[in-house]
C-alpha cells in the first residue's frame, strides 16, 4: 500500500512539474456580412492588392488590411468574384450600399478566398433592389439594369461563417 501511495504521489508530482501545453492563441477579426447563393455569410478582409482598397477596408472594419500588390498577379482562373455595390440600396457594403455578393462559397467548385473585385452600379438607382446571389447580379446585368466594372483588384476574403459551416 505504501508503495502504491509513493507511486501515486510521484506521478502527481511529475505531472504538476511537467511543462503545460501552450494554449493556442486566438485572434479576433471583425467579420463583414454578405450574401452567397442567397444565404447570409460572414467573411474577413485580410489583404488587398490596391493601396486605396486596403486603406478603405482598414478604415471601414477598424482592423488592418495589409497591402500585398502581388495579389494582382494571381492567375484569373485562381480567383472567385465579389460584387461590391457603388449605389442602390443602403446597407453595410464599403460604399454604404447593400452587402457584398460572393460566388463560389466553401464547398462549391471554384471556392477560393482570393476574390476579383467587381464594382456594381445600378443604371437607374430608383429600380435598385437587394441582390443575394451572383446569379441575380449577372441576370440584372444581362437585363441592362446595372453595369459591372473590374478594376483589377484582388482581395483575400476568407469566409468564417457560411451555409453549412464555420471556422
Amino acid at each position: 500500500m505504501k508503495r502504491i501511495l509513493l507511486t501515486l504521489l510521484a506521478a502527481i508530482l511529475l505531472t504538476a512539474c511537467a511543462p503545460q501545453a501552450a494554449e493556442m492563441p486566438k485572434a479576433e477579426l471583425p467579420a463583414g456580412k454578405a450574401w452567397a447563393e442567397g444565404k447570409e455569410i460572414y467573411f474577413v478582409h485580410t489583404e488587398a492588392s490596391d493601396p486605396g482598397v486596403a486603406e478603405k477596408l482598414t478604415n471601414m472594419m477598424n482592423s488592418p488590411v495589409m497591402l500585398v500588390p502581388s495579389l494582382a498577379n494571381v492567375p484569373d482562373e485562381s480567383l472567385a468574384n465579389v460584387y461590391v455595390f457603388t449605389n442602390g440600396v443602403t446597407g453595410s457594403g464599403p460604399f454604404g450600399f447593400q452587402a457584398d455578393v460572393f460566388d463560389n462559397p466553401p464547398g462549391a467548385d471554384g471556392y477560393t478566398p482570393l476574390r476579383r473585385l467587381n464594382l456594381v452600379t445600378w443604371k437607374d438607382e430608383s429600380k435598385a433592389r437587394e441582390l443575394k446571389s451572383a446569379k441575380e447580379v449577372l441576370d440584372a446585368e444581362a437585363a441592362g439594369e446595372l453595369t459591372i466594372e473590374q478594376p483589377g483588384v484582388v482581395i483575400n476574403m476568407p469566409f468564417v461563417v457560411w451555409d453549412g459551416g464555420k471556422r
